[in-house]
């Protein structure tokens, strides 16, 4: 970069412009007076006054007009909100499928490196939203970009993000709706004569439901909603666990991976089953976004409270993983169906548990099913107000955006329609979702704090990351192969 003096005698002079962090530059009037004069302690204090507000970070000015920094008032207890709903949810009435082919041992061994895995994945994310410079990194595409290119960065993370987003609410539609006919059925009784919609008109109403609740016009403003959703998610993972194990282990059940499917389909689900565990730590793809929300100073950088609200939310995802998991395939063993422990806690003791007890659980799913759905809508909404206001040079308007959430909601719906068994490929999800969780942030902290070469940190950073590469290829194979299995047969535009 550099700068012209001119005086009116000569020509031109090109001279280098220093690039310093806003932190560290020094005007030559501060250079010219102590800081004990009147007008120098002015001066510190005119900087005092802008760190602290703020006005070191630079902002690119198109993100006040976009839904995920249009408001930046967030705290930690937003992010252990926002953490909660989108770390805790469907996924995890899924897990004791996963020990059914990986047994006690692999099982617990598997649940616990991933969560160990991801968490310091997470960490990574959080220390690398503000960097040296006072660049904000406040969409994981974004970081992704800068640390590998405009062109590889794109390739690498937007159809991972992007696909992570769709395919989540997808799958929120069809567990969601799925859950409205199993609470209208329960509260209606053996003995009802209405005409029940069919699975697809209920798709069409938890669809309503969620575009209807999707008007919130900013991340921020969902605080009220994921905490809804957090409360519903802690809540039903509880009453399903103690439910199951307060009525006891079913009879002649049965630890043992199931027999009589092949060596390779045996390999097959042992893959299938890693992919549904890391299916179940998904929300990566979230955490820049969260963490853009809050306001960021030297001083109280946002990092320290984004990493206070994951710790309060993830020792609470402990307390429902744990349990669910292990108390579930505990009580059904290898009974459990591959939709989950809610289902088999319906097959098995529905005609011995309270139709209140039943009801109210499918009712907190769906709740929570609508609460996740908006936070992971919310980076598709931003990606396509982007392309507008990058466009246009001017904000969305309140009708141009809710044509956006609205046409959102369409393509989720029909995809949730084309695949209603889009919830039980969390092993295919959980592989393309897989390097954006645990391989991506550990590349990234490299390529941007460039840890000495060969010492701990790096080899730490390089095996994980690469380890975490091969395994999602692993996981995609191995999903790709059940879709074939159990999709092309049957299901396609065949809502149950």
């Amino acid at each position: 970069m550099t700068g012209e003096v001119t005086d009116e005698t000569s020509p031109p002079v090109k001279v280098a412009v220093v690039s310093t962090p806003p932190t560290r530059m020094q005007s030559p009037l501060e250079k010219s007076m102590a800081v004990t004069t009147p007008m120098g302690k002015a001066v510190a204090s005119m900087q005092g006054y802008l760190e602290e507000v703020g006005q070191i970070t630079k902002l690119d000015p198109q993100d006040a007009w976009l839904p995920i920094t249009e408001s930046r008032n967030g705290n930690a207890y937003y992010s252990t909100f926002h953490c909660l709903c989108s770390g805790i949810g469907f996924q995890v009435l899924v897990l004791p499928v996963a020990f059914t082919f990986l047994g006690w041992i692999w099982g617990t061994l598997c649940l616990s490196l991933a969560f160990i895995w991801q968490i310091y994945t997470l960490w990574l994310l959080v220390q690398l939203h503000e960097s040296a410079t006072g660049i904000r990194y406040c969409r994981y595409i974004h970081l992704a970009k800068d640390c590998f290119g405009k062109r590889l960065g794109t390739l690498l993370a937007k159809f991972p993000t992007m696909y992570l987003s769709g395919g989540t609410c997808s799958a929120l539609v069809v567990v969601g709706g799925g859950n409205m006919k199993l609470f209208f059925e329960i509260a209606c009784g053996p003995t009802c004569h209405s005409k029940p919609l069919s699975a697809i008109e209920w798709y069409l109403v938890f669809l309503f439901m969620a575009v209807i609740l999707s008007q919130l016009p900013n991340l921020n403003s969902l605080a009220g909603v994921s905490l809804a959703g957090a409360i519903t998610a802690v809540s039903y993972c509880t009453i399903i666990w103690a439910v199951s194990i307060s009525l006891g282990r079913l009879p002649q059940t049965s630890y043992t991976p199931p027999d009589g499917r092949g060596r390779i389909n045996r390999v097959l689900d042992m893959i299938n089953a890693i992919g549904i565990i890391a299916f179940a730590f998904r929300g990566h793809n979230l955490v820049l976004e969260i963490q853009a929300t809050m306001p960021s100073t030297p001083k109280n950088p946002s990092r320290i409270q984004m990493w206070r609200g994951v710790k309060a939310a993830y020792l609470v995802v402990v307390f429902c993983f744990y349990p669910i998991a292990i108390g579930g395939f505990w009580a059904y063993g290898n009974k459990i169906p591959p939709s989950g422990i809610l289902h088999a806690l319906l097959a098995f003791h529905g005609h011995d548990t309270s139709r209140v007890v039943l009801g109210l659980t499918c009712l907190l799913v769906v709740i929570n099913c609508l609460s996740s759905f908006q936070i992971y809508a919310m980076p598709v909404f931003d990606n396509l107000e982007a392309g507008y206001t990058g466009k246009n040079n001017k904000p969305c308007s309140r009708w141009r955006r809710s044509g956006f959430r609205a046409f959102f909601g369409s393509v989720v719906f029909l995809i949730a329609v084309a695949f209603p068994f889009l919830s039980d490929l969390a092993g295919l999800l959980g592989g393309i979702a897989l390097p954006v969780t645990l391989a991506y942030p550990c590349f990234m902290w490299i390529v941007i704090k460039k840890p000495e070469k060969f010492s701990a940190v790096w080899w730490v950073n390089w095996a994980l990351g690469s380890l975490g590469m091969g395994l999602s290829a692993v996981l995609v194979v191995g999903g790709l192969w059940r879709l074939i299995d159990i999709g092309l047969r049957v299901r396609f535009f065949k809502a149950q």
